[in-house]
């Protein structure tokens, strides 16, 4: 029981401050926790059957190919990692009327990507113990928030614009880029030093992700 609840610490510490980020206007408890239900599950079952259809047509046998790592970090596990949680935003939390501000998009999609962390996090800490719910406290747990931010903020911008096609593809690009590069460096620790690119394109993410914060802040439709 300590164990699972050391594993999901984390998830609600990141869920609460994205929470109190949203000064002006914030969103329904309910629909947080549906949404983050459906990050942790439906998200899921989707990037388990994009695996399997990835397993099927692109297998990656070379666990020492670099050109396999790299089609490994960002066509399979980024992709189907964040293709998951978009679609979960996009036809569900875009669609709400509770959406009412760009700021949303961040805090829908961060609750979505905390959804699917707590749950793949709750698998790895039972199997690895609580080093490794330490060692994910301060790494795979603000990685998956950081995606959730830049993604977010690009769908937040584009519930309110008319390129929202343009937008909505954005934030899916760049949070496939920054989970790829991530996890990539981690994928090829068989080359010497290389896992600190990983923490490099993770700081990056995250100053990003503060910027994507301030800027939908300062652009609430409810800010007086």
């Amino acid at each position: 029981m300590d164990l699972l609840l050391f594993s999901i610490t984390p998830i609600i510490i990141v869920i609460l401050y994205i929470y109190f980020k949203d000064r002006y206007e914030k969103e329904p408890k309910e629909l947080l926790l549906y949404n983050f239900l459906l990050g942790g599950f439906v998200s899921i079952l989707i990037t388990t059957i994009l695996y399997y259809i990835f397993n099927i047509i692109l297998p990656l046998t070379n666990t020492t190919s670099v050109l396999q790592q790299f089609i490994k970090a960002f066509f399979v596990v980024g992709f189907s990692e964040e293709f998951s949680k978009y679609l979960i935003v996009r036809y569900y939390s875009q669609t709400h009327k509770e959406f009412n501000e760009p700021f949303d998009g961040i805090v829908y999609a961060v609750v979505v990507s905390m959804g699917f962390a707590a749950t793949e996090n709750i698998f790895y800490v039972l199997e690895g113990g609580y080093a490794t719910a330490l060692s994910r406290a301060f790494t795979a747990i603000p990685a998956h928030a950081s995606f959730g931010i830049l993604m977010g903020y690009y769908m937040g911008k584009a519930k309110f614009s008319n390129n929202k096609v343009l937008y909505n593809l954005t934030g899916l690009l760049f949070a496939i880029i920054f989970h790829g590069a991530y996890d990539f460096f981690l994928f090829i620790d068989f080359i010497p030093g290389i896992w600190v690119g990983a923490f490099i394109s993770l700081i990056v993410a995250l100053i990003l992700s503060r910027r994507a914060i301030k800027k939908h802040q300062l652009d609430s439709h409810f800010r007086t």
